[in-house]
């Protein structure tokens, strides 16, 4: 006999738990989600950082979550979720003194529902920045705008807010191949970041901005092959087509506004309750086991939000799988988007020298820095993370969110983000990562000063680094300590996500799913995995399909 009985059970409250919960919640199914840790959210967390009086983002940072179906379809900005959209969006500075910064060419122009219109305007003062350095390179952006207005980027939501499509079927970037008005060319699904970078731009500015940027986005090295949504993806950040934007309150605030949907309208969640496994009969998902050793049965669907070796090994267990999923299962990746999470608080805001030519860089809320060296980061830098953790010259992001949410610092003092990525967890002892989580401090520091000279220890009232050790401590889906969890290089994403037997949401156990980060479209605040998730279980239990209702095309 069942302890209680709902809907839907949802494993693991994290972003895409809270997500899918509140979709479930909605079509009338009645829905609990467990969580194991003392808050829902996943890395859609927030904490008083580096001090009391400070709000910082341990994980998740850079979101974009009002463009996401969930933030219209919910009312989350009635929720608690407001979102600040900066004028500018992505930029970069070099060693050498020059600086580029991006204008948001697609501005909001209406925060409830997050709809945004083209401005001709910013798009053109984005691309005078890139002819300040190269002529070819400003052309090739603007031909690379038009593609993106024309076809580009339909396609890249179509694909991020739908299933993948069957092998065999082309998918809202395939299409594109054959497309005449705004082709993609085929070679780029099996180029690597740095063939992209090379391809597409001439100049080290724009090259290593590219690189940085597809790191930035979705943790893969420049040799990695990263599949066209990576590249559109990273061309929109890079040339500012779409807005940065600051959740006031920080990233937890998503979560807050979305467990309050949940609450609102009868879901229940239960925090600090480990599920043990699922309970299986006849080939059949009925329920949950909990660590206390509670049943709960399913009288629909159990949803996993963990990741694939935790779902299929742990949730599922061996027995119930095929021994090649069992297999591919422990194959998963785990070697990507391990960073040095720095929040840093500071006196004042700093003052790059780089203003003299371009004054409005240090209102840029996604600002690179780094060496104007596009083959020491293509080949050099990865090498020295991986051997050394924390390489010779940074090239890293800072945000400095105080500047629009003043609700994270202080009156009069800030606080900023600086990542700069690092090696998995594995390759090296606790011991340290402990003297590299203090080491890192001192060097960046000592390498953002060259750019912005006061930042120096006067100007640092304290420091938290969280590292991937500390990342893998805090959230069991990322056991190499990467904020993908899974790794985000082609061969891992769209219909091979995490691969190609669990591809479509649907688990090898009947009424079981897979609604995480592990599935396409892959892990980031904002992405479709949940959603999508949820289209295959409305359409399994002819659930009403909201995005019909509501007119949209996916």
């Amino acid at each position: 006999m069942a302890d209680k009985t709902y809907d839907a059970i949802v494993v693991g409250g994290g972003h895409q738990g809270t997500i899918i919960a509140c979709y479930l919640q909605h079509a009338g199914m009645q829905t609990v989600v467990f969580e194991r840790q003392h808050e829902l959210g996943g890395g859609a967390c927030g904490e008083a950082l580096p001090l009391p009086g400070f709000l910082q983002n341990p994980c998740a940072h850079f979101t974009r979550f009002y463009g996401h179906p969930a933030y219209e379809d919910f009312k989350l900005r009635d929720k608690g979720l407001v979102y600040v959209y900066p004028d500018h969006s992505e930029g970069m500075i070099y060693d050498d003194g020059v600086s580029f910064l991006g204008y948001t060419a697609w501005k909001v122009v209406d925060p409830d529902t997050g709809r945004a219109e083209f401005s001709e305007e910013n798009a053109q003062k984005t691309i005078d920045q890139i002819a300040r350095f190269s002529k070819r390179d400003a052309d090739v952006a603007y031909d690379l705008l038009e593609k993106y207005k024309k076809k580009w980027r339909a396609a890249f939501h179509e694909w991020r807010y739908n299933p993948p499509t069957p092998w065999g079927v082309a998918d809202a970037f395939e299409r594109l191949i054959d497309d005449p008005d705004a082709p993609i060319p085929p070679e780029y699904q099996f180029y690597t970041s740095q063939q992209v970078a090379w391809d597409l731009f001439e100049s080290d500015y724009l090259r290593t901005l590219f690189m940085r940027s597809c790191m930035t986005s979705s943790g893969v090295f420049p040799a990695d092959c990263i599949g066209i949504y990576k590249i559109l993806h990273t061309l929109g950040l890079i040339l500012s087509w779409e807005p940065a934007s600051i959740a006031v309150g920080g990233t937890h605030a998503i979560t807050h506004a979305l467990q309050r949907a949940f609450s609102s309208m009868g879901g229940e969640f239960v925090v600090e309750t480990a599920v043990q496994r699922a309970i299986i009969e006849n080939g059949k998902a009925v329920g949950v086991k909990l660590a206390d050793g509670r049943e709960i049965a399913a009288r629909h669907v159990v949803v996993s939000d963990l990741n694939t070796p935790q779902t299929v090994l742990n949730l599922m267990g061996e027995e119930h799988v095929p021994a090649k999923i069992a297999h591919r299962a422990r194959n998963v990746l785990f070697n990507r988007a391990q960073l040095f999470w720095g929040n840093f608080a500071l006196h004042e805001l700093p003052q790059y020298t780089a203003a003299k030519d371009n004054p409005e860089i240090g209102m840029c809320p996604r600002l690179n820095w780094g060496p104007k060296d596009a083959d020491y980061f293509a080949t050099r830098h990865q090498a020295e993370l991986f051997v050394k953790g924390i390489p010779e010259k940074l090239v890293v992001i800072v945000a400095p969110d105080s500047i629009w949410d003043r609700t994270r610092a202080p009156e009069g003092k800030h606080t900023i983000l600086i990542e700069q990525f690092t090696a998995p967890y594995r390759f090296f002892s606790d011991k340290e990562w402990l003297r590299m989580k203090k080491d890192i401090v001192k060097i960046m520091l000592e390498q953002w000063s060259w750019y912005a000279p006061n930042m120096t220890e006067d100007n640092l009232i304290a420091s938290h680094i969280t590292t991937p050790m500390d990342t893998k401590m805090r959230n069991f889906n990322m056991p190499q300590g990467g904020w993908t969890a899974e790794d985000m290089i082609a061969s891992q994403m769209g219909r091979m996500r995490p691969f190609p037997e669990l591809a479509h949401y649907r688990l090898p156990v009947k009424n079981l799913y897979l609604c995480s980060a592990a599935a396409h479209s892959g892990p980031g605040i904002g992405r479709g995995s949940a959603y999508n998730c949820f289209k295959v279980i409305a359409e399994d239990f002819a659930l009403p399909k909201i995005w019909e209702q509501k007119g949209r095309p996916y």
